[in-house]
């Protein structure tokens, strides 16, 4: 039986990664978690997700579309900055990859790697979003 948890927990995290990072709130978050543990896990798997989808969906919740502007408008490093790992949303960044906070609104910060703009959580060197 723990085993069998164990193994409908892993799923649902799984499976609730790319629905998760589509959601924008701690409710839709764990919403969204809820439904895939429930049918990955039954009622356990529910709870599961549902907790597990609350804290993803607080973790991604998307930067204001006025950071989203600025990042795209900024001028580029003059230095292109290249990276091994490949940058996801959620992970950190590198230690050597230089951040730049954003002037009007500093929860926020920026930094181009791998030719990609990504914005950042200052404190954490989180990736909250990349730029297509």
């Amino acid at each position: 039986m723990i085993s069998k948890l164990i193994v409908a927990a892993a799923t649902a995290a799984t499976l609730m990664s790319g629905v998760a990072c589509a959601q924008s709130s701690t409710v839709n978050g764990a919403a969204g978690g809820a439904v895939t543990g429930a049918i990955v896990g039954g009622p356990v798997g529910a709870a599961v997700g549902g907790v597990a989808g609350a804290v993803v969906g607080t973790a991604i919740d998307p930067p204001p579309q006025k950071v989203v502007t600025y990042v795209r408008e900024a001028p580029a490093p003059s230095a292109r900055v290249v990276v091994k790992e490949k940058v996801i949303v959620g992970q950190p960044l590198p230690e050597t990859v230089v951040v730049t906070p954003i002037p009007d609104d500093p929860t926020y910060a920026y930094a181009v790697v791998n030719d990609e703009r990504v914005i950042v959580e200052p404190s954490s060197r989180k990736v909250i979003q990349v730029i297509k």
